[in-house]
Order: C-alpha cells, then structure tokens, then sequence
C-alpha cells in the first residue's frame, strides 16, 4: 500500500504522522519506506538525525537522472538507504529538489515516481510519501503514485476553509491520472479536546460527511522530544497516550 500524506498548508503535521505511522509499520514486521519529497528534508532529519545535504543518494538524484541518458541507468533501489530503525528504509530529500522543479515540469516527468514505486513495491509492504506544503511537480508526482492520501488536519479555522479545495485537487488527480488513488482519510492532527474550537471544528467536518479518521492525535510536548532526538514515538515511548493513538490509527488504516 502507497499513502502520500499531502495538505497545501505548513506546519500541519505532515512529515510526524507520514515518520510515526511508517515507524509503527516497520515495528510491527513490515518492510516500509518513506520517500521525502519536501527539499526542507523534515521527515529526513526526523529518521536520520539531520540533513543529507552532501548525499549522493537521494529523491533530488532520483529525479535528476530521469533527465538524463544513460546506459546503465540506476534503479530506483539505488536511491533509499536504510534508517536506524529495522525495517524501515527512506529516500531522502536533498534541498536540490527545488531548483530541479522548474526542469521536470517542463520535461514532463510527472509519471516517473510512479514507475519507480511500482516497482519497489514488490520489495516493500507500505510506501509512505511525505509532500511539500504545495501542490507542485512533486505533491502530483505522489499523487499520481500513491493509493492512499491522508490529510493531516491541525484544528484550525484556515486549515477547514482549504480542505475543501485540497479534496477537489485530490479528486482532480484521480480523475484525470490515477484510478487507485482514493482520500483515506482526514487526520486530525493536536486535538485538544477539552478546547471548545477544536471540537466544534472537527464535528463539523463530520457532520458534512467528510472522512474523519479516529483515534485524533492528542497535542503533546513529547513530540518535540521525538523530534529533538530523531526517534519516532513508538521508539521514544511506546506506552504514551500519543504512541498509542498513532498505533491505534496505524491499524485502523491497515483494516480499511
């Protein structure tokens, strides 16, 4: 299965719930990937610990040999590398995502990450994409590869008034390039539950019949520790209330 965790809005969680959840994965026997799309590289740093700006093995290389010819060209094998966490593998990013954008648009190789992780697909159980906070070559390209998008959802006035237009763009990708794609769900992302606004808002969301996943994450300082160290939850402490609200989302998505 191939999930793109995908909003157009920053700082909403993305990079946390696509390293958390393809961590559980990796804990519970899965052989996972999480390809990291973002030239800010966060779910990179997050698995390795820091940057990979001088990495030759990356999503940046990935993508800069589909503009050239070559004999023996790599596979896309060649461009993951295996984290600190059994199981779990990650195509890093590399802040030279961003000047290669305009090239690859202009050369159409929107189709290419697909390729790639079909093929990979045969090696790993769960593909997790983590996006740019925008709807750019990159965030199509792993909309067109993945089957799965999940929405991660911070609780917040604006973040509801894009959704709608966020679901349209997904929608608009299915339609017109990718039949496998569907809207997983909506992750609501720093719930606090005893906040008045939080709740009316994600009510709302279910009210207009809106794919709300459950269990909400709580809003919690661990995550910051999580980030601090470079240890997924699961890893950091898996006894703590949000641990335990991703692995029961983890498997609640697993069910569907």
């Amino acid at each position: 299965m191939r999930y793109v965790v995908f909003n157009q809005k920053g700082g909403v969680g993305k990079s946390t719930i696509t390293c958390n959840l393809a961590a559980i994965s990796a804990a519970q026997g899965l052989k996972t990937l999480v390809v990291d799309l973002d030239p800010q590289g966060n779910s990179t740093h997050y698995l390795l610990g820091g940057p990979q700006e001088d990495a030759d093995v990356s999503a940046a290389e990935f993508f800069d040999q589909t503009l050239k010819f070559s004999a023996r060209p790599k596979g896309p094998e060649d461009y993951v590398i295996q984290t600190p966490w059994e199981g779990l593998d990650l195509m890093p990013s590399h802040p030279s995502l961003e000047e290669l954008h305009g090239k690859l648009e202009s050369r159409y190789k929107i189709y290419k990450l697909r390729d790639a992780l079909s093929d990979l697909a045969e090696t790993y159980d769960r593909i997790y994409i983590d996006t740019p906070p925008a709807l750019n070559f990159y965030t199509r390209s792993a909309l067109i590869a993945a089957q799965g998008c999940l929405i991660p959802f911070d609780c917040d006035d604006f973040s509801r008034r894009a959704l709608y237009a966020l679901m349209e763009n997904v929608q608009e990708i299915q339609a017109d390039h990718n039949d496998e794609l569907a809207i997983s769900g909506i992750v609501v992302n720093q719930f606090q539950p005893r906040a008045s606004l939080p709740q009316r808002l994600v009510q709302e969301l279910i009210d207009e019949g809106l794919p709300v996943l459950q269990p909400y994450l709580s809003a919690s300082v661990k995550i910051k520790e999580s980030h601090q160290q470079s240890r997924p939850m699961i890893h950091l402490d898996a006894r703590h209330k949000l641990t335990q609200e991703l692995v029961a989302l983890h498997d609640a998505l697993q069910a569907a």
